[in-house]
C-alpha cells in the first residue's frame, strides 16, 4: 500500500472512532502501523504527574505494564517534562530528547521499557492547558530502531486528524450525556409522553409510553408512526400536525380516549415549534402526554369559568356535580334546594354545549393538563374521539 492510501485509510478509521469510541483500539493500531511504529496510544499527563491516564489504546501494550506506568514508571519517565511542553501537533522522539546513554542507564529504561523491547517512544500533543496535556504516543521496538525523521513526518501528518477527531468525540459524548439524563428524566414521569414529527414518526417515547404502546389499548407504534386505536383520534393529530403554524385554526389538541376497561384516558397533544435540518428532514413536531382521566379540580376552575363565562355560583354548581354526582346529594352538599340546582344545571349546559351530567365530568377533565399551555392555561377543545 502506498503512504498516500495508507494515509486515507487510517484518516477515515480515525474519523470513524471519533463517532463510534470503540473503534479507537483499530484506528490506533492503524496509525501505529502507518508511522511503523510498534504500539499507539492517547494519554493525559498533567504537570505533577497527578490523575494522568491512558484514554485509548491499541492493545499491544500489556495490561500489567500500562498500569505500572501510570501508577509507577511514570514519575522515573526521563521525557516526562520535554514532552509535556512540546509544541501542539510537533511530534517529539525520546530518542531525540534524551540522550541514548542516559536513557538506557535510568530504572525507567531497565525495569519497564527494555523488558518489553521497546527502545524509543514518539509522542504529540493534541491538546494543552495549564492543567493538563492530551497526547497521541507511538511505541518503537528494538526490531524497527528508534525513530528516524520518517517516523516524526507521518506523526505530524496523522495529528491533526487525531486532534479533530478527540474534539469531535468530545461533543459527541457530551450531546449524548445531555440526551441521556433528558431521557432519564423524561422517563421519571409518571404520564406517558411521545414526541412524533410531522408525519407522525415515533422520536421518542419515555418509559409509560412504551408500556401504553405495548398494551395497544389506546395506542401503538405502527410501522414507527404514533397510531390511537380510535379513528377520530388519528384524525385529529393528522390534522393538527399538517395545519400551517401560521393558520388561525386551534393549535393544541386534546382528546378523549377509552380504555377496554372502561376507564377514561386524555392525550393532550401541544404542537412545538420545528425547523428543518439540513439533510431535509424534520425534528419534533409535537409532544404528546397521555394520562388517565384524573380531576385535579384545584387547576381547573378559573380556566372553565374564564371559557364559558360561568358565574361564581354556577361553577360552584358545576364542580360540586362532577364531584359528588348527582342533582340531590349536590343540593345538600351546597345547602340549596334541588329546584335551584337545576336552573343553575340548565344554564351550565347551555354555556358549555354540554348534554348530560357526563359530558360535564368529561369538560372538567379535559381541562385539566401537565403540560399546561400559552399564558397558564389552554383555549378548550370540545374534539372528544368516538366512543
Amino acid at each position: 500500500m502506498n503512504e498516500a492510501l495508507a494515509l486515507s485509510t487510517t484518516v477515515e478509521r480515525v474519523y470513524d472512532a471519533a463517532l463510534t469510541p470503540a473503534l479507537w483500539p483499530e484506528a490506533l493500531a492503524r496509525i501505529a502501523s502507518y508511522v511503523e511504529g510498534y504500539s499507539a496510544a492517547i494519554f493525559t499527563k498533567t504537570p505533577a504527574l497527578i490523575d494522568s491516564t491512558i484514554h485509548h489504546h491499541d492493545g499491544r501494550i500489556e495490561a500489567t505494564f500500562r498500569h505500572s506506568y501510570f501508577t509507577q514508571y511514570i514519575k522515573l519517565d526521563p521525557a516526562n517534562t520535554l514532552q509535556y511542553f512540546a509544541e501542539l501537533e510537533k511530534p517529539v522522539s525520546v530518542s531525540s530528547l534524551v540522550p541514548p546513554d542516559e536513557m538506557m542507564e535510568s530504572r525507567f529504561f531497565q525495569e519497564w521499557a527494555a523488558p518489553q523491547g521497546l527502545v524509543d517512544f514518539v509522542t504529540v500533543a493534541l491538546e494543552k492547558s495549564r492543567a493538563s496535556s492530551a497526547m497521541l504516543g507511538v511505541f518503537r521496538h528494538a526490531s524497527q530502531g528508534v525513530a528516524d525523521e520518517t517516523v516524526l513526518r507521518r506523526m505530524g501528518l496523522i495529528a491533526p486528524h487525531v486532534r479533530r477527531a478527540v474534539f469531535i468525540g468530545r461533543a459527541v459524548e457530551q450531546k449524548s450525556e445531555e440526551a441521556a439524563a433528558l431521557a432519564d428524566t423524561l422517563d421519571a414521569i409518571g404520564s406517558a409522553l411521545i414526541l412524533v414529527d410531522r408525519e407522525g414518526r415515533i422520536l421518542h417515547a419515555n418509559a409509560a409510553a412504551y408500556l401504553v404502546m405495548e398494551e395497544q389499548d389506546l395506542c401503538r407504534a405502527l410501522s414507527g408512526k404514533l397510531s390511537f386505536r380510535e379513528r377520530t383520534a388519528n384524525d385529529a393529530l393528522r390534522c393538527l400536525l399538517t395545519t400551517p403554524a401560521s393558520s388561525n385554526a386551534p393549535r393544541d389538541l386534546r382528546l378523549t380516549l377509552t380504555h377496554d376497561d372502561g376507564e377514561s384516558y386524555l392525550a393532550h397533544v401541544l404542537p412545538l415549534s420545528f425547523r428543518a435540518n439540513r439533510n431535509g428532514t424534520h425534528g419534533a413536531a409535537a409532544v404528546i402526554c397521555l394520562q388517565r382521566a384524573a380531576l385535579e379540580l384545584d387547576a381547573a376552575p378559573r380556566v372553565i369559568a374564564q371559557s364559558f363565562g360561568l358565574t361564581p355560583t354556577e361553577l360552584r354548581v358545576l364542580l360540586a356535580i362532577v364531584e359528588i354526582g348527582g342533582v340531590p346529594e349536590t343540593a345538600e352538599s351546597l345547602g340549596i334546594g334541588e329546584g335551584t340546582v337545576k336552573t343553575h344545571l340548565r344554564r351550565i349546559f347551555a354555556k358549555t354545549g354540554a348534554g348530560r351530567q357526563a359530558d360535564l365530568v368529561r369538560l372538567v377533565a379535559t381541562h385539566t393538563s401537565p403540560l399546561g399551555g400559552r399564558n397558564g392555561h389552554q383555549e378548550p377543545q370540545r374534539l372528544v374521539a368516538a366512543q
